[in-house]
């Protein structure tokens, strides 16, 4: 239910000039987030500052917690989670680290915390530039994770978030990664609804018989050992498999609602028809993509781009069905895994694992770009495909795994 302030603030929808980091921040308030924790580190640390803002201005009522680390930040959402509250935090980079026991046992004990990640290096040595190795070491524990792209995305995203990690048949936290900078701190035009529009696609938060209270004595956390943790896996892993279904018909809605947003709530598809390479990146790296590919089709040539949205649950069915109608894939990792088959990136091996089933499988080539924050320009793209356009030609793949704009000196 949402708040007198809440209600008073968003009467009406309005276009507002606004940070990838500040949209979130309104998305608290649209979802009347009952629990929001904080501590400082860049790049996250933009969306606190806007949500004590709000909070300060009488626009939003929330307990609103600064936390003496990231660790106690997890932790206070967890419990407060466990009694009921809808909960929001964040953290990025070595902060996302710091606090991954209490991550870990977030996911573990089926509660719903919608996190943000402002993907930044880890440190050492100090980057605040983006790279999305932060979130992706959530990608095994039972969180779902969703690269955004646009400021827009992330309001967007965020309510549909709350929706489906609170759903009584999913009841997993749910990631948010913000490349830093580039999404965390740039601006643009946002529609930002009403709160009757949030209302109706957004319920409030019941665990139901699962809410401690002193009403409900229950117990959280216990220690099982192995007469139960199997069994305990495979429910979380039976919650990861529904939460497809609970997507695509929260996404329905969304779209129904709010009037916006594409097809599939898993994948975005550019000029992708008839392509014989796809290139195949995750969030801000959408857009040098998709002009170098507008130029490729100007020019003639035949080259699309697929932006992957939720790493997971991971959209294999719908990959498998774009992919193997190309030559080529073009994986473009903004992370590293060293030591990795072909040395390659976390996405690439994914995408390869998961084609791997398929009769017809394309080239697949990888290349690691954008580490630190460096930019990946135009031209960049074209080195990429470039290398992919030989393979095709000559049918040798001379290197499967290539380091993209690096300094030999």
């Amino acid at each position: 239910m949402a708040t007198t302030a809440a209600n008073e603030l968003f009467q009406t929808e309005t276009e507002e000039l606004i940070s990838g980091s500040e949209a979130i921040a309104l998305a608290c308030a649209l979802a009347d987030v009952d629990v929001i924790t904080a501590y400082p580190i860049r790049p996250y640390d933009t969306v606190m500052q806007y949500v004590s803002k709000l909070k300060a201005d009488g626009s939003f009522d929330c307990d609103f917690i600064v936390a003496e680390s990231e660790h106690s930040q997890f932790e206070i959402v967890k419990h407060a989670s466990s009694v009921g509250a809808r909960t929001f935090t964040g953290s990025s980079g070595v902060g996302w680290f710091y606090a991954f026991e209490a991550i870990t046992v977030t996911a573990g004990l089926r509660l719903p915390v919608v996190a943000m990640v402002g993907n930044r290096a880890l440190d050492d040595p100090g980057a605040f530039g983006v790279e999305h190795n932060d979130a992706l070491a959530v990608r095994d524990l039972g969180w779902m994770l969703y690269w955004v792209a646009t400021a827009q995305e992330a309001l967007d995203i965020a309510l549909l978030a709350w929706r489906v990690a609170e759903d009584p048949t999913v009841f997993l936290p749910f990631a948010v990664s913000c490349d830093g900078s580039f999404l965390t701190h740039s601006q643009a035009i946002v529609n930002v609804p009403t709160s009757e529009q949030v209302n109706k696609f957004l319920p409030p938060y019941d665990r139901g018989k699962l809410q401690l209270h002193p009403d409900n004595p229950i117990t959280i956390a216990p220690q099982v050992n192995e007469d139960w943790l199997m069994e305990m896996r495979r429910q979380s892993d039976e919650a990861m498999h529904r939460s497809v279904g609970v997507i695509k018909k929260a996404y329905e809605e969304f779209r129904e609602i709010f009037g916006r947003g594409d097809p599939s709530p898993f994948v975005e598809e550019y000029m992708t028809e008839d392509a014989d390479i796809i290139i195949v990146g995750m969030g801000t790296l959408a857009l040098p993509v998709r002009v170098a590919v507008r130029r490729y089709h100007e020019a003639g040539r035949k080259i699309g781009f697929v932006r992957v949205k939720f790493f997971r649950p991971f959209p294999t069915e719908e990959l498998q069905e774009i992919l193997t109608k190309c030559k080529a894939v073009c994986v473009v990792d903004r992370d590293y895994s060293y030591g990795a088959p072909s040395y390659g990136g976390v996405l690439f091996t994914e995408l390869r694992s998961a084609l791997y089933p398929m009769e017809k499988r394309p080239l697949m080539l990888n290349f690691i770009a954008g580490l630190g924050g460096r930019e990946v320009h135009v031209n960049d793209v074209n080195d990429m495909v470039d290398i992919v356009q030989k393979a095709i030609d000559t049918g040798i793949i001379e290197q499967e795994a290539t380091w993209i704009g690096v300094r030999d000196k």
